[in-house]
């Protein structure tokens, strides 16, 4: 990368130098980079465990902590914008800041990006001086990224230090195409010490992963040198990765290639013109004429002189190596203000996504409760076949003679009143079983239907079991409804122990006095009050003959208790299977919003 002899005319602009860094320099000759103070000016200070520098690692080292906790529900709203900018935060902070915080005399990396076809590879083996990177007419060429460097400085880019998790080759002789995901190392005595050039895949790939691999490594750089075409500089994936170096205040050179001398000037212009309009205009500007003088895979002709100059004068210099440097690292540090806090905004999508389908499934869990006890306050079980059985029975006698028989009734062995009994009892819980299990499938459907109207809400709700009742629930409902009737006829005998003429009428027939309270508890006075279709005594007044209306009434509050309170256990486990589902899928909590926040707000104090 040696100053060349002869300069062809080039357009460029660029900011004024940067005064003398004060940087120190280094045993071995090379002055090491000084930190940054808020303004981004240059501080010398001496690093330990108390000096600026540590500090300063310490604050970063939290925010990539804190960035690495944060986790996204995957399908659902904000979860692949929150997982791409959490991604490339991450990429930035371990391959490009905290190296450099740690080591500030980290070789300068110049990235050369662009688009399909632009002759990149072209370019880097012209302005290294020998071939280091393959070129063809396939498209796209570079299938892996080429970093050529000084052999000297091999170790700053091995595994230890450089993309750890990037597998690589260390390429010997004539250069070779590495394998897709595979970083090349091309050492080089053409390049100088300290600085290092990267031959990056096509910005516009079609394969996916050559962009992906483009933005990993534009994240890693000091300088980005990105080359387009005159047929391709228009492009909408040219100016977002442009759009990038802006927004981060990248140190940035545009190189407009294969320009044919037939409009030239206009096609220079418009270049400019649009660098200017997306508030790149201060960008150095370089421009390659269209030429077939190519040999060795290299420029034959002085083509690509000035972009050697340029990038010569930054090699060569110190202070414009720091200047250079300083304002890549200056403005991605600037980059965190905005950009860790939208990835808070991500983290904020997907909170008040997980209030939406949390209160989904409270809402739909609620209203099945709230409809099963106006149910019962309103007797709408006692209709039917519940209310025929009860008819039945009611019409026979048998409960006026043996609510007055006080105990001196004879069992009569009737099969046809054991079979109305038996009737009554299965009616009765059929009746609350299906009460309960239509509620329950109602919240289901609830459910189902809020989640999704939620962008990718459909998996969640297969993955929470759909929509159909599981058959354990069924079955729990069935269980339920016999236990809660065996405990009424447990406090109906416990509470006519405490008087012995009722206990000894109740022990004569406990189950058809449990049958009369439970047709009681059931609303058969409340549905009867606006209908004139009822016959027979009201359970009421037969158990108010028997206990008295204080103690019938404790018996009765005790005994709805207990019902609201067991089927309110089984709604509350049946929705455990949603609440469960939401706290696999892992949607983060507003605490997690919140210190993002106040990560971004101590590295403003810390810088």
């Amino acid at each position: 990368m040696s100053r060349p002899s002869a300069m062809p005319e080039a357009t460029g602009t660029g900011r004024p130098a940067a005064e003398g860094s004060g940087a120190p320099e280094s045993a071995s000759g090379r002055r090491e980079r000084a930190p940054v103070d808020a303004d981004g000016r240059s501080a010398t200070r001496h690093r330990g465990d108390d000096s600026f520098e540590a500090r300063f690692e310490k604050v970063l080292e939290n925010l990539g902590g804190r960035i690495r906790a944060t986790e996204f529900a995957e399908g659902l709203p904000g979860a692949t914008e929150g997982a791409s900018a959490r991604s490339d935060l991450l990429h930035q902070l371990d391959d490009y800041v905290l190296p450099r915080v740690r080591r500030p005399d980290t070789p300068l990396l110049i990235a050369v990006a662009g688009s399909t076809g632009a002759g990149k590879s072209t370019l880097v083996n012209s302005l290294v001086g020998e071939q280091v990177t393959t070129t063809g007419v396939r498209r796209p060429t570079t299938n892996s990224p080429v970093l050529a460097c000084n052999p000297a400085d091999g170790d700053w880019f091995s595994e230890a230090t450089f993309l750890p998790t990037l597998p690589r080759v260390r390429q010997h002789g004539l250069a070779m195409p590495g394998k897709d995901g595979m970083l090349v190392l091309a050492p080089s005595e053409a390049m100088p010490r300290g600085v290092a050039l990267l031959d990056t895949p096509d910005v516009d790939s079609a394969v996916s992963a050559h962009h992906e691999f483009a933005s990993k490594f534009l994240d890693a750089a000091d300088l980005w040198v990105f080359v387009t075409t005159s047929r391709r500089y228009a492009d909408a994936r040219v100016w977002e990765f442009l759009r990038v170096a802006r927004d981060r205040g990248t140190s940035l050179a545009a190189v407009l290639s294969r320009v044919p001398d037939r409009g030239r000037s206009q096609l220079v212009q418009h270049f400019g013109a649009m660098l200017e309009a997306n508030g790149l205009g201060d960008a150095i500007r370089f421009v390659v004429p269209e030429t077939d003088q190519i040999s060795g895979e290299r420029f034959t002709s002085n083509v690509a002189d000035p972009v050697r100059d340029y990038l010569a004068d930054v090699a060569g210099d110190l202070v414009q190596r720091d200047r250079v440097s300083l304002r890549t690292f200056i403005g991605v540090i600037d980059s965190f203000r905005t950009r860790v806090p939208d990835l808070a905004k991500q983290v904020e999508v997907q909170v008040e996504t997980r209030r939406t389908l949390e209160s989904a499934v409270k809402s739909a869990y609620e209203a099945a409760g709230a409809e099963i006890d106006d149910a019962l306050r309103e007797g709408e079980l006692m209709r039917g076949n519940l209310l025929a059985r009860w008819q039945d029975i009611a019409a026979s006698g048998e409960l006026m003679r043996m609510m007055r028989s006080r105990g001196r009734r004879r069992p009569r062995g009737d099969d046809d009143e054991e079979s109305r009994v038996r009737g009554l009892e299965h009616a009765v819980r059929d009746s609350l079983e299906s009460l309960v299990i239509a509620s329950a499938e109602r919240a289901v459907e609830k459910v189902a239907d809020e989640w999704e109207t939620v962008h990718g809400g459909e998996p969640v709700v297969e993955r929470a079991g759909g929509r159909r009742l599981p058959e354990a629930f069924v079955e729990r409902a069935g269980t339920t409804v016999a236990e809660w009737m065996q405990r009424v006829g447990e406090m109906v005998a416990a509470d006519g122990a405490t008087k012995r003429s009722v206990a000894r009428v109740i022990s004569s027939d406990k189950r058809a006095f449990t049958l009369v309270l439970i047709v009681e508890l059931l609303g058969y006075d409340a549905a009867g009050a606006g209908s004139g279709n009822r016959s027979g005594p009201s359970p009421n007044r037969l158990l108010r003959g028997v206990f008295g209306a204080d103690s019938l009434r404790n018996i009765s509050n005790r005994a709805r208790d207990d019902l609201r309170r067991r089927i309110g256990t089984l709604l509350y486990e049946e929705r455990t299977r949603f609440t469960e589902t939401l706290a696999a899928v892992k949607l983060p909590e507003e605490a997690d919003a919140v210190q993002l926040y106040q990560a971004t707000y101590n590295l403003e104090i810390a810088r």
